[in-house]
Parts: C-alpha cells; sequence; structure tokens
C-alpha cells in the first residue's frame, strides 16, 4: 500500500501546500510530508481527517493506495476499471466543487 502517494496525488490535484493539508489536519508540515515520503504510518483518524480535507471518501484514498498486489483478487479488467473511476472521480470533483 503506498498511501504517502495517493495523499500527495489527491492533494496536487486540489492544488493545496502540504502546509494548507497540515493546518487543516492540525498536524505538522514535516509530518505531512513523512506520510507521502511513506516514512510514517498515520493513525485512522488521521488518514479519516486528511481525506475528509481533500474531500476524497476515504474508501477511495485507500483505493488509490493500493498497489498492484493489493488488487490481484480483483479481475484485471474490474481492477482497471475501479482505478480508472477513482481517478476520474478526483479530477471530475475538483471542477465541480458541488460534487464535494
Amino acid at each position: 500500500m503506498n498511501l504517502g502517494k495517493a495523499i500527495k496525488f489527491c492533494r496536487t490535484q486540489r492544488e493545496m501546500t502540504q502546509a494548507q493539508l497540515a493546518e487543516r489536519t492540525n498536524v505538522s508540515v514535516s509530518y505531512i510530508s513523512l506520510i507521502e515520503q511513506n516514512k510514517r504510518d498515520p493513525v485512522f483518524s488521521t488518514v479519516e481527517k486528511i481525506a475528509e480535507e481533500l474531500a476524497v471518501p476515504t474508501s477511495i484514498l485507500l483505493f488509490l493506495a493500493a498497489d498492484t498486489g493489493d488488487l490481484s483478487p480483483f479481475d484485471r479488467e474490474l481492477a482497471e476499471k475501479l482505478s480508472f473511476a477513482a481517478l476520474n472521480f478526483i479530477r471530475e470533483s475538483k471542477r465541480e466543487p458541488s460534487l464535494l
């Protein structure tokens, strides 16, 4: 699982800095940086708060964090469709705040 990469992807899609995300989630900028580098594993409540501030359902954030091996129980075509849908959700909700 690559939670840091998923958080960074969603944060940059929202055009949010690490400092902004840190302030909104009441953690330090260095902690956000360490999470994004996968050097820290945040508690689930922090993951939920980060997802909330990024306006991304926690389940989608965790799905985006899944490594290829994590998705092996799924049919490859289904996993690709789910990935596409999750990425599309992030991109579309950026353009249309009413979807958030």
